[in-house]
């Protein structure tokens, strides 16, 4: 069974509206004097790279003025494939030593000795979720304890800076905390560099912070509308229509369905063996208006996976029912909403079967509130009636930290 309500919109064309350049090509060609002559460190991973592929590591060295001497990485590593604890390691194209700021709970402390400088290169994905803007804080923390500037290269929003979506957590957590520590939404609709400068602010770091734009690019624009090359974020983000999703899918990860982790679509689906998948998509088809306010811009469909060694542990080789969900209009689009819809009609549908995380969920969304109230069976109107205005004023805060 498919759900659409007869429309689908177009997903928005793709077309490249303009030529958009990466902060390590602005840094390189118009702002080279922020690191002339300096001894820096870069934290950074596969995502790294200018419009033509090549890293960061290699176009830094190749600038003789500028002394790459030390890396470090976040989550999965600098290469951006482990779903584990990262190791100290070295790099194998430069033999440059990495220090991994992902390591476990005891993470050492990054070193900064002799560094006059520290570049950050991320490929964030949107979502409060990602761990790659705690990385960056923690790093930024340690230099302004030691007085190093900090100097962040730019990077799109893959799934756009306009939408500001989902429920804000109230109040920081430690950035070690990784998951959802920023008082932010699900869905900021803001950059890595423009998180950092809200995050300089917020928790009071008082780095002596830097972003290096990325030009050519405008908050309307979508990741496949800047001409740069799709680099895998992380394992489980294989394309934009995984990350459009990923702001509300993911708080699946906090329940006992799989989000399709050991599949070709991650977050795209949610699913579990014992889900009714037609009967639930049968009433929302019942609900009729209600239900067409709730999923615009998203296609809903009934299918199945099996996922093969999925990293969540989740029905690994086990035939799974799954709800598709497809993106069809990104302008109406609000995947926080789809996914409170889903939780609260699965929930009720299978009482005995669904079942929360209830650390990890509350750490995804930010708390426990979310969690309490569809336990409390609170409808996803009523949820969302909570959420409108902690979003007004989050959007008039996040003014003053746009760069776009």
């Amino acid at each position: 069974m498919v759900l659409s309500f007869g429309v689908v919109a177009a997903a928005v064309s793709a077309r490249v509206a303009a030529p958009v350049r990466p902060g390590i090509t602005v840094l390189l060609t118009d702002s080279t004097r922020l690191v002339a002559g300096k001894r820096v460190g870069l934290l950074s991973n596969q995502t790294g790279v200018d419009r033509a592929g090549t890293r960061d590591v290699d176009l830094l060295r190749s600038v003789p003025s500028v002394h790459l001497v030390r890396l470090f990485s976040p989550e999965h590593g600098f290469g951006g494939a482990l779903d584990r604890p990262v190791t100290n390691s070295s790099d194998s194209g430069s033999g440059l030593p990495i220090y991994s700021l992902y390591a476990g709970p005891h993470t050492p402390a990054p070193p900064l000795d002799g560094l006059d400088a520290v570049l950050i290169d991320l490929q964030d994905i949107g979502a409060r979720y990602y761990t790659y803007v705690a990385s960056a804080v923690i790093l930024m923390q340690h230099a302004a304890r030691r007085g190093i500037p900090v100097i962040v290269l730019d990077r799109p929003d893959p799934i756009g800076g306009v939408l500001v979506q989902g429920n804000v957590r109230a109040k920081p957590a430690p950035a070690t905390t990784l998951i959802s520590f920023l008082p932010v939404p699900m869905r900021p609709g803001m950059t890595l560099g423009e998180l950092l400068r809200f995050a300089n602010d917020t928790l009071r770091i008082h780095a002596r912070l830097t972003i290096v734009p990325v030009a050519g690019w405008r908050r309307e624009m979508y990741y496949d509308q800047t001409g740069l090359p799709w680099v895998r974020p992380s394992p489980a983000m294989p394309d934009l229509e995984s990350a459009m999703h990923y702001p509300g899918t993911c708080l699946f990860e906090g329940t006992n369905l799989s989000v399709g982790r050991g599949t070709a679509v991650p977050f795209q689906v949610v699913g579990a063996p014992w889900l009714r998948a037609d009967a639930i998509l049968k009433r929302f088809q019942e609900a009729g208006e209600r239900s067409r306010d709730v999923f615009r811009g998203v296609e809903l469909s009934a299918g199945t996976i099996t996922p093969v060694s999925p990293t969540d542990n989740k029905y690994g080789g086990v035939r799974v029912n799954t709800i598709r969900l497809r993106v069809t209009d990104r302008r109406t689009y609000d995947p926080t909403r789809t996914a409170v819809a889903l939780l609260v009609a699965i929930r009720a549908s299978a009482p005995d079967s669904f079942a929360f995380l209830p650390d990890h969920f509350d750490l995804l969304a930010g708390g426990p509130e979310l969690r309490q109230a569809l336990q409390r069976g609170r409808t996803g109107a009523a949820i969302w009636r909570e959420w409108e205005a902690p979003l007004a004023r989050f959007r008039e805060a996040r003014g003053k930290y746009l760069l776009y």
